[in-house]
């Protein structure tokens, strides 16, 4: 169980270094030729949900990899869960259903994350 965990946790984090990556160093124009969303929400805001995705990625990794501080990996994928559950519902409000089943997917692997790290913490 381990083993998938980190390999999801690792698929999770490569996502959103590059999502969150893309938000935070791109200008804002370039970014919103490609996520029409990005046009709608204040430059500030599209950069602090960059921060976190990319926040949120370093949190999946480095407190199990280093061993410090180990229960940050959870509140990582917890933030993470709260960052698609916001984003699915901003898409649907803007009627942009078609972008919300890459939230669900990103959604549920964060949720497996939490779950399989609660597990072994309490297994442990």
């Amino acid at each position: 169980m381990n083993a998938v965990l980190w390999i999801v946790q690792s698929l999770l984090a490569a996502v959103y270094l590059l999502a969150g990556g893309m938000k935070v160093s791109q200008p804002i124009e370039s970014l919103g030729k490609r996520m029409d969303w990005v046009r709608a929400a204040p430059p500030g805001f599209v950069r602090f949900i960059g921060a976190a995705e990319l926040l949120g990625a370093i949190g999946l990794m480095l407190p199990l990899a280093t061993g410090i501080l180990p229960g940050l990996t959870v509140a990582a994928a917890v933030g993470l869960v709260i960052v698609q559950v916001s984003a699915a519902a901003f898409h649907l409000s803007r009627r942009e259903a078609s972008v919300v089943p890459m939230n669900v997917v990103l959604l549920l692997l964060a949720v497996v994350v939490v779950i399989g790290r609660l597990t072994i913490i309490r297994i442990g």
